[in-house]
């Protein structure tokens, strides 16, 4: 129970910071994004700034996990042992990279706009969740693409 309660309350703490990191940094602004992505136009430059940031800290967690044996609330780590570049990876980040470029919200920041009460927020969310739900129903996974197994943990518990 005590392993249970402490996952919940890291993701929970981890949601929060990282939706206040959002807010923060005006990511909820769908027109910002745009406006990132607009490098032929009036670019702003400040979402680099962010994905530096993240990708700092992300670094950060990756260097931590190598050094320990196991998560401080888990036995294993849960990473995917897929590691192909194939059609599907592709064809799914396309789609990402164009609903991120037309409407301005990825899954992280648009869950997080929620709490500005935006009708269009609600509908893109909507749609998130309709496509992951139509996706989940009508795309076979195998069960390599399902998460990380023993080979994951004990490669990540190593030192490099």
């Amino acid at each position: 129970m005590n392993g249970a309660f402490f996952r919940l309350a890291a993701t929970l703490v981890s949601g929060l910071v990282f939706g206040f990191g959002l807010s923060l940094s005006g990511m909820l602004d769908p027109a910002r994004v745009r406006a990132f992505l607009d490098i032929t136009g009036n670019w702003n430059p400040s979402l680099a700034f962010v994905l530096g940031g993240a990708v700092f800290v992300s670094a950060l967690g990756v260097l931590l996990t190598r050094r320990l044996k196991h998560p401080l609330f888990d036995e294993t780590f849960h990473l995917p042992d897929n590691q192909v570049i194939d059609r599907r990876l592709i064809v799914g980040a396309a789609i990402f990279g164009i609903g991120w470029g037309l409407v301005g919200l990825c899954p992280g920041p648009a869950l997080a706009s929620l709490s500005l009460g935006l009708p269009s927020t609600f509908l893109f969310v909507a749609a998130m969740v309709a496509g992951m739900l139509i996706h989940d129903r009508l795309v076979a996974r195998k069960p390599s693409q399902m998460g990380g197994g023993a080979g994951t943990a004990a490669r990540l518990s190593q030192p490099h």
